[in-house]
């Protein structure tokens, strides 16, 4: 029995011993195969980087949260606005300048003139008015215009063919003759023949608005020309004196400022009698800014007056209804018929209105009429 028992006692420390080996093995083996799954190479292999190796890998770690996945950082709201400069600020000023938003010159600077032309692009297409452009704004501009070129960008202006120069003649001649008498470029007839007075007409108008002076007429010249001038009646074009609209009959009697819708002048009239006409410009029916029509009294004069609205000089201001008021305007003087006040009666005869200012008491009346 005893002996029973010591058979039993070995056979068992032999058993325990046994498993003792083999767990040692097998959690040897379960250890060695996680150091072989952290140094596997690429394609499941051992892997052969050194330590220095630039782009280690690491055994992925349950316990600890997935680093987030790295993003672009954000775009800017906006691609230009005010204070920028360089090459791109050009680009958008010249597109501005194809759409009669901005003058032909371009600066590379985002001024106060770049954002209110920005602005007014923007109402007119049902986009933020920012003044700001984005990339909404940039897109629509882009599909609306030609993309500038070198000397566009850097106001290198070159002569386009000649269209009219010197020795042409015949109606064509004619029209810009009348045309830049408008704009009293060109003084005595018009004749029909490009002559030496029409030379310096046109260099004269070219160097104001800095186009190449040449002295004839190339394609910008002519735009510009017909942009700041009406189209001449058969009576400018061949000399014959245009009779002004008729005096209203309620110009006839006293002191009257006689606005003529019709005629685009100003009279002023004294019991009748025509003492000076002016040409004259409106507000704009398109901006919702007409220039009243009906009778009123002259009610403020201010000869030094800056707008408050809108920032603009406005001398020898004569007010008559509300804001609205006759006055000397630097615009009209620059560009003629192409544009338009806010209602107010634009003149642009500086010595002119100078004068008609000195006369015009308060309380003389004004009589804005269609003839």
């Amino acid at each position: 029995m005893k002996a029973l028992r010591i058979t039993a006692l070995v056979l068992l420390a032999v058993t325990v011993a046994a498993l003792g080996v083999g767990g040692g093995l097998a959690l040897r083996h379960a250890d060695q195969g996680r150091l072989f799954a952290v140094d596997a190479g690429p394609h499941g292999g051992s892997s052969d980087r050194s330590d220095d190796d630039p782009t280690p890998t690491a055994a992925p770690d349950p316990t600890r949260e997935a680093e987030p996945t790295p993003t672009a950082p954000p775009q800017p709201a906006y691609l230009m606005e005010r204070g920028d400069r360089g090459l791109q600020v050009r680009a958008l000023q010249h597109r501005l300048f194809q759409l009669a938003w901005l003058p032909e010159r371009v600066t590379g600077r985002y001024d106060a003139a770049t954002r209110e032309a920005v602005a007014g692009f923007q109402g007119k297409r049902g986009i933020e008015q920012t003044g700001r452009v984005d990339q909404r704004t940039w897109r629509r501009l882009v599909a609306m215009t030609d993309k500038p070129t070198r000397d566009q960008l850097f106001n290198i202006l070159r002569p386009g063919p000649v269209l009219l120069g010197a020795g042409a003649t015949g109606d064509g001649v004619r029209d810009a003759q009348a045309r830049l008498k408008q704009i009293a470029w060109l003084f005595g007839d018009v004749t029909g023949v490009y002559d030496d007075a029409t030379v310096q007409a046109v260099r004269g108008f070219q160097a104001k608005r800095e186009i190449p002076v040449t002295g004839d007429i190339d394609r910008r010249t002519l735009d510009r020309l017909t942009a700041m001038t009406t189209t001449p009646s058969y009576e400018e074009k061949n000399n014959i004196e245009p009779e002004p609209g008729a005096l209203d009959a309620r110009c006839r009697t006293g002191r009257v400022l006689c606005v003529d819708k019709s005629s685009r002048t100003v009279r002023w009239v004294i019991d009748g009698k025509v003492q000076q006409t002016l040409d004259a410009r409106f507000g704009s029916t398109l901006n919702g800014t007409p220039t009243r029509e009906g009778v009123f009294s002259v009610y403020l004069k201010s000869e030094h007056h800056v707008s408050k609205l809108y920032g603009s000089a406005m001398p020898f201001a004569m007010f008559f209804s509300g804001g609205q008021a006759v006055h000397y305007s630097s615009d009209f003087a620059a560009v003629g018929y192409n544009g338009a006040s806010h209602g107010c009666v634009n003149t642009r005869d500086y010595a002119g209105i100078q004068w008609l200012y000195s006369q015009v008491r308060i309380g003389d009346r004004v009589v804005v009429y269609w003839s």
